[in-house]
């Protein structure tokens, strides 16, 4: 939040203030920005750590409002509030100032609203079991759609920008204005791995509710944090690590270091308590 809020902003205007040639400056103004396609800067990590973060509280406001409420009413409580969410995202990204046509149905707003509900209701559905194979299936799926089906002038497997099937979809389904002309980076196809990292820092939650020792829960988010990020880069030559279509390598990166960066939050704020530092992130 800090982030998206102007930190990066603060953070660039001191280092060209009191460093501007310093080789760290650059390296960090870069890690400050986002790549322009295939890669990953800290910039790009900022969404999907969102993304996680809400899922993984999930893990903890769902079972009690089951407990406290019953399924049907959490079912309209998630239903409702990516309502709400989405219609705040089409307010924030213009509404209907400029027009039906001119309106963009999707963004980073709308797409918290869709992937945190989707994983939501999955977590009402299915044990932790059924989570991860649905995990494997929509990102496998997601990276087999892209290989196999041909884009009209492109062929199959083509991962760049404008000639894959995600961007292609968008120019002939997506109504209204798109981010990159006739193409959105949080367009309709990659709303499906989105989802997933919702579900992956929904588990990363359930892991953290359970009845083990502190030491056991950081232990773990620490390993298989360690071992999404390699997947994800040995997946990368591949499937592309790409942003603006969500790649499932893109997906498994970015949850890794999620996992990594909570443990290492979880094991400084709840375990060793110390937290006077963080009271103005609470604020």
């Amino acid at each position: 939040m800090c982030c998206i809020l102007g930190l990066t902003a603060a953070i660039n205007a001191v280092l060209g203030r009191f460093l501007p040639d310093s080789p760290l400056t650059e390296l960090l103004k870069t890690q400050f920005t986002h790549v322009d396609w295939a890669g990953l800067h800290f910039e790009d990590l900022i969404f999907p750590l969102f993304l996680f973060i809400s899922g993984a509280a999930m893990a903890f406001s769902v079972p009690r409002r089951l407990e406290r409420e019953g399924q049907g009413a959490v079912i309209r409580h998630l239903i409702l509030r990516a309502l709400v969410i989405f219609a705040l995202g089409v307010i924030y990204s213009g509404g209907l100032s400029r027009g039906w046509d001119q309106i963009r149905w999707l963004g980073v707003i709308q797409r918290i609203g869709i992937a945190s509900a989707a994983a939501g209701l999955l977590s009402i559905w299915l044990g932790v079991r059924g989570l991860v194979v649905a995990t494997a299936l929509l990102l496998v799926g997601y990276w087999l759609l892209l290989l196999c089906i041909p884009v009209p002038g492109f062929g199959t497997g083509d991962f760049a920008e404008g000639q894959n099937l995600t961007n292609y979809l968008d120019s002939i389904w997506l109504p209204g204005r798109k981010w990159d002309g006739n193409h959105d980076p949080e367009g309709i196809l990659s709303t499906l791995p989105a989802i997933v990292t919702a579900v992956l820092g929904l588990l990363a939650g359930r892991w953290l509710s359970r009845d083990i020792t502190p030491q056991r829960k950081v232990g773990g988010l620490l390993l298989v944090g360690v071992a999404l990020v390699v997947a994800g880069w040995a997946w990368h030559p591949l499937f592309p690590v790409i942003k603006k279509i969500w790649t499932s390598s893109f997906v498994l990166v970015t949850a890794g270091w999620s996992g990594i960066l909570l443990a290492g939050f979880y094991w400084v704020i709840d375990v060793r308590g110390i937290r006077r530092w963080a009271e103005p992130f609470e604020w």
